[in-house]
């Protein structure tokens, strides 16, 4: 089982300047931690926070990274983009990374976004199957003669192609059954989101796979989004989520939390930690993690060091706790190959 992190965002008050040098000294603590991918999402117009852009930051990152780490966009905003703008652009980065990209693309979910870029919001998934269909003949075509409902191409002449062949691996990003079958028709993995509980994951696996097979599409191993909060002990670990992801805290207050006292606040942190979290002691945290392999087809965790408040000091003592204890404890352990279904 492999190990990735992904780049999140700052508060705006960290100057920019600051906020990339973070990202380096990060990128360096989870190289040393032995990871095997480092990856960013994308937000527009993100108000207290900032989230760089995940192609030009990746293609600086990749100038620091060895050789066994790939880089993965998780996930870009397809319908946002013309798809031949985007595709060149991602193909430069496959370049840069020398064929260590992996396409993480995602139909959005912000509404203000797309109002803000003159996007129709409730065409988005069908502007992400066109823009994914063409995109692949920017990819891999000798001219480009695409007519869709959104973008027209004529006699095209594609000039940057990927170094992978025919193009990166690319993860599809969804959340309900329509989604994950276009995740099975039109990528190469499911990148499953930390809220999805273990019984709906199992279920969207499954859908995953029977739409695979339907196609005659070979089955594959997906990227899971969870954290992994490792500590001395199981109540050091619970408190240092707490630390880390307070903010979520202050979100379960504002959804009608606020009338309860720390206690109940704590305790319903505690729960949903429990369902969305590897965590506890190492040993506990590795055990998690071998009885969820042992159920579902996975192959990377990818993991957040950073959550907003956070200091650099503080990401670099999870990455490092994170490289100590658990990378070398999971590196043995293989997930199996299609969703173990019920009965």
């Amino acid at each position: 089982m492999q190990i990735g992190v992904i780049l999140g965002d700052v508060h705006a008050s960290v100057s920019p300047v600051d906020h990339l040098d973070g990202l380096l000294r990060q990128v360096e603590a989870a190289q040393r931690a032995g990871v095997s991918h480092i990856t960013m999402g994308q937000h527009f117009l993100y108000g207290d926070l900032r989230w760089l852009q995940p192609i030009p930051t990746l293609a600086r990152i990749a100038a620091e990274l060895d050789d066994h780490v790939t880089v993965a966009t998780t996930v870009v905003q397809v319908p946002l983009y013309h798809p031949v703008m985007l595709a060149e652009d991602l193909a430069t980065l496959d370049i840069l990374t020398r064929g260590r990209l992996v396409v993480g693309a995602g139909a959005g979910y912000r509404e203000d976004e797309f109002v803000a870029l003159g996007v129709d919001f409730s065409r988005r998934f069908a502007m992400f199957d066109e823009a994914i269909e063409l995109m692949k003949q920017a990819w891999t075509a000798d001219t480009v003669e695409f007519e869709g409902a959104f973008w027209t191409v004529r006699d095209g002449q594609p000039h940057i192609r990927p170094v992978q062949s025919p193009h990166p691996p690319i993860w599809i990003g969804a959340l309900k059954d329509q989604g994950v079958r276009r995740s099975a028709r039109l990528g190469d993995g499911w990148p499953i989101t930390p809220e999805t509980r273990l019984p709906e994951l199992l279920r969207l696996l499954a859908v995953y796979e029977d739409e695979r097979e339907r196609l005659g599409r070979p089955q594959v191993k997906h990227p899971l989004r969870r954290e992994i909060i490792p500590a001395a002990t199981t109540d050091a670990a619970f408190a240092r989520f707490e630390g880390m992801a307070k903010e979520r805290l202050l979100a379960y207050a504002n959804r009608q939390l606020a009338t309860r006292d720390a206690d109940e606040i704590a305790r319903e942190f505690r729960e949903v930690a429990r369902k969305e979290t590897f965590i506890g002691t190492p040993d506990e945290c590795v055990a998690q993690i071998t009885e969820f392999a042992a159920l579902a087809p996975v192959d990377t965790i990818l993991v957040r060091a950073q959550w907003p408040h956070m200091s650099s000091d503080e990401v670099v003592a999870y990455l490092d706790d994170l490289g100590r204890d658990i990378v070398p404890a999971v590196a043995g352990i293989s997930s199996v190959n299609r969703v173990v279904r019920p009965g």
